[in-house]
């Protein structure tokens, strides 16, 4: 008896320049009436129709970068969604490869492939080094800026990604804007660390969409002498007690000498101390596994030096008097 054919849908994402339609080759009976909507600014649904027969689907992305991501899912499937960023592609535009194969396991007898090739549906709208510094008193505030291009612009957000375009989740309008001489920016209330959130920027004539990455001020060192070493200590955001998001990054030089950096958990470090040294101190705060896109950027630079009869060599922002 011979053994029944399971036709299996496969997919594949590239970044490639394209258009909208579907291509296919000569093979194993292909899926039919492939086409792609656009759901909103962020999400396209792409759907077609299976060949006769027990159907599944086993999706692979492939990013820009080349690395594969291989998020597979089996089922009786005639469509997808997925969220596509404009600051994730390059060419403006994404292709999916659908094909069949007789069974998940082997795709060495595959169907013609029918690519589906997406188009972004407008020009991108300028704007460039976002920023969005978390609030310090809690994790549900974010306040935003960015470089304008030459058009005015309009931001709204939502939660993104984790299957988030299958509830009521539409965008919503920053409406708490403000303007600078080089930045504008906007205060979003409501958004918070943990989750993930996408930002669209809109002009007249075109819009382009990123993924918000949170932001940390940077941490203050404070430096004291204690026992023949030097004690470092910062402090934590407010919130920090509730959510273990970060670790911090010491680095100092001595004597103008190579730099050495430590990683910190708690938020105080001590370094033997040499009286005939000039040390220097920088500090930032780096992501850790529960809390991947938050970071921030390098604080100043802390000098500590001893001070003979009032009289320092070099600049200092610490010196105590012997």
């Amino acid at each position: 008896m011979s053994r029944a054919v399971e036709f299996v849908t496969l997919l594949t994402l590239a970044a490639v320049m394209s258009a909208c339609r579907g291509d296919a080759a000569e093979g194993l009976p292909s899926p039919t009436n492939v086409s792609c909507i656009w759901l909103d600014r962020l999400t396209v649904n792409v759907s077609w129709l299976n060949p006769i027969g027990k159907k599944y689907i086993r999706q692979l992305e492939k990013p820009i970068s080349g690395k594969i991501a291989d998020n597979t899912k089996c089922g009786v499937l005639t469509h997808f969604t997925a969220e596509l960023l404009t600051e994730n592609i390059v060419s403006g535009e994404w292709t999916y490869l659908i094909w069949t194969v007789e069974d998940c396991d082997d795709q060495s007898h595959g169907s013609p492939k029918v690519l589906q090739k997406i188009k972004i549906p407008e020009p991108r709208a300028e704007v460039n080094d976002i920023k969005c510094l978390m609030d310090q008193e809690n994790a549900s505030g974010m306040n935003c800026s960015w470089i304008p291009g030459d058009q005015p612009l309009t931001l709204s957000y939502r939660s993104c990604f984790k299957d988030a375009w299958k509830k009521d989740n539409k965008f919503k309008p920053c409406n708490r804007t403000y303007s600078g001489p080089t930045r504008n920016g906007c205060y979003l209330d409501d958004v918070h660390v943990l989750e993930d959130t996408c930002m669209l920027f809109e002009t007249r004539e075109g819009f382009s969409t990123f993924q918000l990455k949170p932001m940390l001020e940077p941490p203050e060192l404070s430096v004291i002498e204690e026992g023949g070493e030097l004690k470092l200590s910062w402090p934590q955001p407010n919130f920090a007690k509730h959510i273990n998001c970060w670790n911090s990054t010491v680095c100092y030089s001595k004597c103008n000498h190579s730099k050495e950096c430590r990683s910190i958990v708690l938020s105080e470090m001590r370094v033997p101390y040499d009286k005939s040294c000039r040390y220097d101190f920088w500090s930032s705060f780096n992501r850790n596994i529960y809390c991947p896109n938050i970071f921030s950027n390098r604080s100043k630079v802390v000098s500590y030096v001893k001070c003979i009869l009032n009289r320092c060599v070099g600049p200092v922002k610490v010196c105590p008097i012997s």
